[in-house]
């Protein structure tokens, strides 16, 4: 194994805000009116809102990732399990394309183009110009001629 990582973490930036938003908001509405059920509903409303928007986000992130070993690239994702292996000898290109905010973070997507209709995609890779450099060097190290990165 060479390396292993998660899509970058600024995806967990917005959970983050919703988290602390709910505990503040809940914290203001608690107690401010004389109905007797005002507080369990205030409780289950911010309990709802914390699970759907920041717990189920974090474990969608945490079960996303990318392995890199000598003979394979392994990408995991979702909760299910799901988990695809594309061997380093069927790439022939590595590229890396960057949208919106990804440029800034230094992330990106990586390309694996393997000669198929479509191209293998690790999506918001973190320091994705080190994943292109890794993977070309790996390709070269098998004979592959690739450009310079």
């Amino acid at each position: 194994m060479i390396a292993r990582m998660r899509p970058h973490g600024r995806a967990l930036v917005v959970p983050v805000l919703v988290l602390w938003a709910s505990v503040g908001l809940a914290t203001l509405l608690l107690d401010r009116v004389e109905w007797p059920l005002w507080n369990v509903a205030v409780l289950t409303v911010a309990a709802i809102v914390v699970v759907l928007l920041t717990i189920v986000p974090t474990l969608a992130w945490l079960s996303r990732g990318f392995t890199f070993t000598t003979e394979r690239v392994i990408i995991r994702s979702g909760f299910g399990g799901t988990r695809r292996e594309t061997m380093l000898s069927r790439v022939h290109d590595v590229t890396v394309r960057r949208r919106g905010l990804q440029a800034l973070f230094g992330a990106g997507d990586v390309l694996l183009s393997t000669g198929g209709d479509r191209a293998v995609i690790l999506a918001d890779v973190p320091v994705a110009s080190l994943v292109q450099r890794m993977l070309s060097e790996q390709l070269g190290a098998r004979g592959v001629v690739m450009p310079d990165v």
